[in-house]
C-alpha cells in the first residue's frame, strides 16, 4: 500500500470553494483518520458506503498504441464532485476521499520508451502489470471492507484489476463462494483481444481467461473498431457474453438504447456486478480514442443509473477521460461530466438499497 497517497482534511479543504449561506460536498466528504492500523482496519472504523480512488495514468492506453492522456482526469473530475451543492438529492457525507495511487515512477519509466518499436512495447507492458498490483491491493481492501469503489481515471487495462480484486475482496468477506464476478461496460471496443502483455486493450480479457470474470455485457459496440476474431470468440459464448452495437441502436434502430442496456443489466444481474464505462463511447469527449459518432452525455448518465439501480455494483470505474487533450485551455466539462456519472451512481445505489429493504 506504500503508493497509496491517502488524502487529509487538509487536502479537501484546499480543492473546495466555499460559499456563504451554502454548503458543499466536500464539507461533507469523509477522509481516512490517520493511523498506524492497516488499510482495511481504517476502511472499516468509517461509515461511508462509497470510496473514491485516483489512478492518474496513461500507460496502458499507450501501451496498446492509443494517446496518452488518461492520468489528467482525476483532478478535475475530483474538483468537481468537491464542489457540487450539498442537499436534498446529495449531501456527500457517504462518501469517503480515500486518495490516488503514485504512478509517478512508472510514468517517469513509461517516458523514457520508444511507443513505435517491439522492445519499447514490451516493456510498457510489463510497467501495465505493475500498474495492476498497484489497483489491485487498495481496491480489494476497499471491496472487502464491504464498500463500493468508484474509480477514476487511467486506461481500460484497470478493468483487470479492478474486478479481480472485487471478485477476491467479495469472496474473502465470506460475500460470494467462487472468486468471479460479473461485468457491465459502455464502450465503443470490447477491450477483449488476446493475451499478448498487459494493455488498455485487453483487461476483460485477462480477467476472464483468470476465471475472476464469469459474465459479460458490452453495450453500444462500434461494428467498424472491433476485431473479427474477438467478435467471434464472444458471439459464440452467448452464455458468458451479451453484445450490443452502436449501429443497431442508432442507425439501423433496431432496438432502442434502453432496450440495449436492459438486455445487458438481464445478462449479468444474477451476481455482483462491476460498472465500467469508456469515456470513449460518448461523442466528442477528450479521450484516448475520441469519437465523432457515439452516445450523448444524456445517454451515458442514462446507462450508469439504469445499471447502478438495477444491478448488485460493487464498483464503478470511469475509465479513459483525458481532459488534457482538450483544444480548450481549460476543460472544466469533462471533470463535470465525470462529476455528473458519480452522483448518478450513488443516487441510483440509494434506489437499488431501498428497493431491496
Amino acid at each position: 500500500m506504500s503508493h497509496l497517497v491517502v488524502y487529509s482534511r487538509e487536502d479537501i479543504n484546499q480543492e473546495t470553494r466555499t460559499r456563504k449561506n451554502e454548503t458543499k460536498v466536500g464539507e461533507n466528504v469523509q477522509v481516512l483518520n490517520k493511523s498506524d492500523a492497516t488499510l482495511i482496519e481504517r476502511l472499516n472504523q468509517c461509515d461511508a458506503e462509497y470510496v473514491l480512488l485516483g489512478l492518474p495514468e496513461d500507460i496502458g492506453i499507450r501501451a496498446n498504441g492509443g494517446r496518452g492522456g488518461a492520468y489528467s482526469a482525476w483532478k478535475p473530475a475530483l474538483f468537481s464532485l468537491l464542489n457540487v451543492q450539498s442537499n436534498c438529492f446529495g449531501d456527500g457525507s457517504n462518501i469517503l476521499v480515500l486518495g490516488h495511487i503514485n504512478f509517478d515512477d512508472l510514468m517517469l519509466a513509461a517516458d523514457g520508451i520508444n511507443f513505435k518499436t517491439e522492445k519499447g512495447i514490451s516493456k510498457a507492458r510489463e510497467l501495465v502489470g505493475q500498474i495492476d498490483e498497484r489497483v489491485f491491493e487498495v481496491v480489494k481492501a476497499i471491496i472487502q471492507s464491504g464498500k463500493e469503489a468508484i474509480i477514476i481515471g487511467g486506461g481500460h487495462n484497470n478493468a483487470y484489476p479492478n474486478i479481480k480484486a472485487a471478485a477476491i475482496g467479495l469472496q474473502t468477506s465470506g460475500v460470494i463462494k467462487s472468486e468471479s464476478i460479473n461485468c457491465i461496460n459502455c464502450d465503443a471496443h470490447s477491450d477483449f483481444r488476446i493475451m499478448e502483455g498487459r494493455h488498455s486493450g485487453n483487461g476483460f480479457r485477462y480477467a476472464y481467461e483468470h476465471k475472476f470474470l464469469n459474465k459479460y455485457a458490452i453495450v453500444g459496440l462500434h461494428e467498424s473498431y472491433n476485431a473479427g476474431n474477438v467478435l467471434q470468440f464472444m458471439m459464440d459464448r452467448p452464455e458468458r457474453f451479451s453484445l450490443s452495437f452502436f449501429e443497431d441502436i442508432f442507425i439501423r434502430e433496431n432496438i432502442s438504447f434502453t432496450e440495449a442496456v436492459d438486455k445487458a443489466i438481464e445478462h449479468v444481474k444474477d451476481n455482483f456486478c462491476g460498472i465500467e464505462i469508456d469515456m470513449d463511447t460518448i461523442q466528442n469527449i477528450p479521450s484516448s480514442a475520441k469519437t465523432s459518432s457515439g452516445i450523448s452525455t444524456i445517454q451515458a448518465r442514462q446507462y450508469i443509473n439504469r445499471a447502478a439501480s438495477k444491478l448488485n455494483a460493487c464498483y464503478l470505474h470511469i475509465a479513459e477521460a483525458a481532459p488534457v487533450l482538450s483544444h480548450i485551455k481549460t476543460d472544466n466539462k469533462t471533470g463535470k461530466l465525470i462529476g455528473y456519472l458519480i452522483a448518478d451512481y450513488i443516487k441510483a445505489r440509494s434506489t437499488f438499497k431501498n428497493n431491496k429493504v
